[in-house]
C-alpha cells in the first residue's frame, strides 16, 4: 500500500482543472497573495504624502529608438498594453487546452458552468445599465463581467469550506468561459477605430502563426516569439487592443495528449545516459522529454509562474492606486458609476451564476458533478463578484477620465470586499445548517446504479463499496475475497468499485481504469476487471487491447472510447479519485460497509461479520 498522488500514468489526459496537488494550491494561493499585497500597496502609496511619487512612476515613458525610428509609451502603458498580453496569451492557452482535452469536452459535465457563466456576464452587465442606462457610463458595463481568478482561489483558501474540491473545479471550468466572454468584449466593443492596413497584415502574420506548427520542432518556439511580437504591433497600429495578440498566439498553439511513442522513446534516452553519461545523451534525452509534451503545456508551466508572480502584482501596483480621501468617497457614494458595478458584480454575478444553475438543474439540460450541491454553487457564485484584474483592465480602456476611473475603481474594490463577505457567509451558515461528516468516515456519494459499477440486487439492504485500483495485489486478493462475501449473501448484497488508482506505487493503475472503463461502454466492465487482476504484471497500454479482446470488446469502438473519446472515459476514473481525496483515503482497498468506513481486515470472514451486524 502507498499514499495517493497526483500523477498519472501514461496515457492520462488530466484537465488542469481538476488536479488537485498541494503544489498547484499552494501556487495559486500565492499568486493571490502577491496580487492582494500589490494591491494594498498601490492603494497606500497613492494615498501617502508620497502619492506623487507614484503618478509620476505611472507617467513615467519608456522607449525604443531604431535609427530615425522611435516608439515610447508610459509604464502604466507598457504593463497594461504590452505585460498584460502574456496574461491573456497563459488564458488563451487555458482555454484552449480545456477546450480541446480538459473538462470542456465532456459536453454534459461543462453545460452547467458554461451556461453559468454566460449567466454571470450577462445579468451583472443588464444590472449596471440599470443604474447607467445611457451617457458616457454606459460604456463601461464591461467592468463587471469578469471574475479574477487568482483572487477567487485565494478567497476559497482563505474560507476554507468543508469538501471545497468540487466547487473549487466547477468555479475554475466557471472562470475559463468567463475569460473567453471577457475576451470577446475586449475584443469587438473596447478597441479603437480599425485601420486597414494593419489589419490586414495582422490577419496575415496569423496565418504565419497557424502554419508554425508544421516547421521543424527546434524552429517552432522562435517563430511563435517572432510572429507573436510582429502581430503585437500590427494589432496596436490597427487599433485593436494589442493584449488580444497574446490570445491569438495562444489559440494557434497546438495542444495534444501524450503519446506512448515519444514517451517510451524519452525513457530509452535516459536510461542510455544513465548508462554512459555524456553531452550528447543529454541533450537527445532533454529533447525527448520536451516533445513529448505539448508546447501548450510547457508554455503554462514556464511562463505561467511568471504572470503570476511578476505580471499580475504589476498590474495591479499601477491599477489599484486610487485616492480615497473625503472627498472621492463622498463622490463615489453618490455616482451611478460606482453603485452600478456595486451592484452588477454582487448581485448580477450571484443571481446570474446561481439561478442559471438552478435552472440547469431543474430542467435537466445538465448535471452537476457527483458531490456538488446547489448551496455549494450559491456560496462560489457570490465569489465571484470579486472582480478586479480584467475589470480594472477594462475600466483604464472604457473610462477616459481620471476622477470617473477613480469613481470606478472605487466601485471594483467595494464588489470584490462585499463579495468576498457574502461568499463566506454562505459557506458558513450553510456549513452550520447542516455540518458535513467527518472526513472518511461515512460515502460522500451515495451509490447510483445507473452510473457506478454494481454487482448483487440493486435494492438490496446490504451494501459493501470497495476503492481500489487493478494493481494492488491487496485489490487482487480482496477482490477473491468479496466473491465468497457474495456468494454468502446472494441477492441480499450489492457490491461496488470505484476507482482508486496509487500511481506512486502502481504507474499502470490508471490506464487499467480507463481500459475498464472504455470497456465498461460495451458493457464489458467485470470481464474486463477480471483480466486486469488476472495479469497485474503486464498492464502495458499495448495490452489492454489484447485484454479487451479477451473480454468480449469490439476492438475498434474499445480504441475510439480510449483515445478519441478519451474524456468520457477519462472522467468516471477522476470522478472516483477525487471522492477518495476527498475522504483522505490513503490505500487500497478501502471498503465502505452500508456507507461506513470499514476498519480492520478485509478478509471474507471479517467482511461477513461486519455485514451481519448491519443487517442486525
Amino acid at each position: 500500500m502507498s499514499e495517493p498522488t497526483t500523477q498519472r500514468g501514461f496515457p492520462l489526459l488530466p484537465s488542469r482543472l481538476s488536479r488537485g496537488s498541494k503544489a498547484t494550491k499552494t501556487t495559486d494561493n500565492t499568486a493571490a497573495a502577491l496580487l492582494l499585497a500589490a494591491t494594498v500597496v498601490a492603494i497606500l502609496w497613492a494615498n501617502s504624502p508620497w502619492a506623487q511619487s507614484y503618478s509620476a512612476l505611472l507617467d513615467t515613458h519608456l522607449g525604443l529608438t531604431f535609427g530615425e525610428h522611435h516608439f515610447e509609451m508610459t509604464v502604466k502603458h507598457f504593463v497594461n498594453d504590452a505585460l498584460m498580453a502574456f496574461f491573456f496569451f497563459i488564458v488563451g492557452l487555458e482555454v484552449t487546452r480545456e477546450f480541446t482535452i480538459g473538462e470542456l469536452t465532456d459536453r454534459s459535465r461543462a453545460a452547467v458552468p458554461v451556461v453559468a457563466a454566460a449567466a454571470g456576464l450577462v445579468i451583472p452587465a443588464l444590472v449596471f445599465l440599470a443604474f447607467n442606462p445611457s451617457g458616457e457610463n454606459a460604456h463601461a458595463w464591461g467592468v463587471v463581467i469578469s471574475t479574477d481568478t487568482a483572487f477567487l482561489v485565494g478567497a476559497l483558501a482563505i474560507i476554507k469550506p468543508k469538501f471545497p474540491a468540487r466547487v473549487r473545479i466547477f468555479l475554475l471550468t466557471l472562470a475559463v468561459v468567463d475569460d473567453v466572454g471577457a475576451l470577446i468584449a475586449i475584443a469587438l466593443f473596447y478597441s479603437d477605430s480599425i485601420q486597414v492596413g494593419p489589419l490586414v497584415v495582422s490577419v496575415m502574420l496569423i496565418v504565419a502563426l497557424a502554419l508554425v506548427r508544421y516547421l521543424p520542432m527546434v524552429a517552432r518556439g522562435p517563430a511563435y516569439a517572432v510572429l507573436g511580437v510582429a502581430l503585437w504591433i500590427a494589432l496596436y497600429l490597427a487599433g485593436i487592443h494589442p493584449t488580444l495578440a497574446g490570445v491569438a498566439v495562444a489559440l494557434l498553439i497546438p495542444v495534444f495528449t501524450p503519446e506512448r511513442r515519444p514517451v517510451e522513446k524519452a525513457v530509452d534516452q535516459i536510461r542510455a545516459f544513465r548508462q554512459s553519461p555524456n553531452s550528447e545523451y543529454a541533450r537527445a534525452a532533454s529533447r525527448s522529454l520536451r516533445e513529448s509534451i505539448s508546447i501548450n503545456e510547457r508554455l503554462q508551466t514556464t511562463v505561467g509562474p511568471t504572470v503570476g508572480f511578476v505580471i499580475l502584482p504589476l498590474f495591479a501596483l499601477v491599477n489599484a492606486g486610487v485616492r480615497l480621501d473625503s472627498q472621492s468617497l463622498s463622490t463615489a457614494l453618490r455616482s451611478p458609476l460606482t453603485w452600478g458595478i456595486v451592484a452588477g458584480l454582487v448581485i448580477g454575478k450571484f443571481v446570474g451564476i446561481t439561478g442559471a444553475t438552478w435552472f440547469m438543474r431543474r430542467t435537466r439540460l445538465g448535471e452537476l458533478s457527483p458531490g456538488l450541491t446547489l448551496r455549494r454553487i450559491a456560496g462560489g457564485a457570490a465569489l465571484s463578484g470579486i472582480g478586479f484584474t480584467i475589470s480594472l483592465f477594462i475600466v483604464d480602456i472604457a473610462i477616459a477620465e481620471p476622477d470617473r476611473q477613480d469613481q470606478a475603481r472605487i466601485g471594483v474594490l467595494a464588489a470584490s470586499i462585499i463579495a468576498f463577505a457574502l461568499g463566506w457567509a454562505i459557506f458558513r451558515v450553510t456549513d452550520w445548517l447542516s455540518p458535513p461528516e467527518p472526513v472518511g468516515l461515512k460515502l460522500i456519494r451515495p451509490v447510483d446504479p445507473e452510473r457506478d459499477h454494481v454487482r448483487g440486487g440493486l435494492e438490496a439492504p446490504l451494501e459493501l463499496v470497495e476503492y481500489g485500483d487493478f494493481e494492488c495485489p491487496f485489490c487482487s486478493r480482496a477482490t477473491g475475497a468479496i466473491d465468497e462475501v457474495r456468494a454468502h449473501f446472494g441477492d441480499q448484497l450489492r457490491y461496488v468499485w470505484r476507482h482508486f488508482p496509487l500511481d506512486r506505487a502502481h504507474p499502470r493503475a490508471f490506464d487499467a481504469a480507463r481500459a475498464s472503463e472504455a470497456a465498461a461502454l460495451q458493457g464489458r466492465f467485470w470481464e474486463m476487471a477480471h483480466e486486469l487482476f488476472d495479469h497485474q504484471d503486464d498492464l502495458e497500454w499495448s495490452d489492454m487491447y489484447r485484454y479487451a479482446v479477451t473480454a468480449g470488446c469490439n476492438i475498434e469502438q474499445f480504441d475510439q472510447d480510449v483515445r478519441v473519446h478519451a474524456s468520457k472515459v477519462l472522467h468516471r476514473v477522476t470522478d472516483d479519485v477525487e471522492d477518495a481525496e476527498e475522504m483522505d483515503l490513503s490505500a487500497t482497498p478501502t471498503l465502505f460497509v452500508n456507507g461506513i468506513r470499514h476498519r480492520g481486515p478485509w478478509d471474507a470472514a471479517s467482511l461477513i461479520r461486519a455485514l451481519e451486524e448491519k443487517r442486525r
